[in-house]
């Protein structure tokens, strides 16, 4: 193909590539992309029939250069419109998540659409497989956790044509549709709340941050707040493992064994700040008169504590139906963010 036309052509991919719903990206782009035919790009994404390593090489640069995910379901009987809607989460041990997909299928299903999940275990380049594996079946739309993809996760998805919701956060700029709330808010919440109280000697427990990003957030605006009353982390205890109960216990215990003088103990969630309420009744701490704990996230069994723990409540539920509706529905790119509720319950 001339020069001319390969500007014709990266003129209307960057097209593209301005935000989902455009249309995507197919197999004759890719064939104009890698300079061969479209029978050619077909041999080599079955690996059926002759072609050489130079043009492997080129069709694969070519699909890796414009996001292609090869259409699992052309040639088959499939002809109406899909009904298919796929979910990434992070996590299944998390009651945060299975609360986030109780919200979103119920509204899929009242509006006759299926689901499909995949779960990442917080790694972006699963999440980057998955979702790759979840396109290929031209899903109506896909839900996705978190603003925070790998490159070639957000190239795949912003060439897709599907729309796209991605839940639980709202710091930071979004593809398509996002519905949450801002994480960094609810550190700075949960930090004037306890500085408010009087909290001095404050500590954080927590789990790993490169992986979790809104809890790296929760933890920036926890500094932050912190630092608008005058105060700095007392101590922290990060545990390399997912967050736990029993996480949370260990971590408490480590943090006070360096910092014993700490008058309260801020938790990345709600799962951890129960192993520390664990580890301070196991070891005759009284909470709050000896300690103060705060968690995030609000779940039942906080609230059903002897002590109701004091934390930020995230509308996880209502965040899965809406994200769903809106991918249902169509509209408009869009922002929804539907607030966090500061609990005050008995332990801080």
């Amino acid at each position: 193909m001339d020069e001319g036309g390969k500007e014709v052509f990266a003129a209307e991919d960057e097209g593209l590539r301005d935000g989902i719903g455009r249309r995507p990206i197919t197999l004759a782009d890719v064939a104009r992309e890698a300079r061969v035919g479209e029978s050619t790009v077909s041999r080599v994404l079955r690996s059926h029939g002759s072609f050489s390593e130079k043009t492997r090489a080129r069709v694969e640069a070519a699909v890796a250069r414009l996001g292609y995910v090869p259409n699992r379901i052309a040639g088959t009987l499939a002809s109406t419109g899909s009904r298919l809607i796929g979910i990434v989460i992070p996590s299944l041990t998390n009651i945060v998540f299975p609360d986030l997909l109780r919200g979103a299928t119920a509204a899929l299903d009242q509006e006759g659409f299926q689901s499909v999940i995949a779960v990442t275990d917080y790694d972006q380049d699963r999440e980057e497989a998955v979702v790759d594996s979840l396109l290929s079946w031209r899903p109506a739309g896909l839900i996705v956790t978190g603003l925070e993809h790998n490159p070639g996760t957000r190239r795949r998805l912003m060439a897709s044509g599907v729309r796209v919701a991605e839940l639980l956060d709202t710091d930071g700029p979004g593809l398509d549709i996002v519905v949450g709330y801002s994480n960094r808010a609810a550190g700075e919440a949960s930090a004037r709340h306890l500085a408010g109280r009087g909290y001095r000697r404050i500590g954080y427990i927590g789990h790993d941050l490169t992986k979790d990003r809104r809890a790296a957030k929760r933890y920036a605006g926890f500094r932050e707040g912190l630092g608008a009353a005058g105060l700095a982390l007392a101590g922290e205890e990060r545990v390399a493992s997912p967050s736990s109960v029993e996480a949370g216990r260990h971590g408490l215990e480590a943090l006070l064994a360096r910092v014993p003088d700490l008058d309260a103990a801020y938790f990345s969630n709600d799962d951890m700040a129960l192993g520390g309420y664990f580890h301070c009744l196991a070891h005759g701490i009284a909470v709050p008169g000896r300690l103060a704990l705060f968690g995030y996230n609000g779940l039942d069994v906080g609230r059903l504590m002897p002590q109701p723990l004091a934390t930020i409540r995230t509308p996880r539920v209502e965040a899965g139906a809406t994200a769903a509706r809106l991918l249902c529905t169509g509209g408009p790119a869009t922002v929804v963010d539907l607030g966090f509720e500061l609990i005050e319950g008995a332990t801080a």
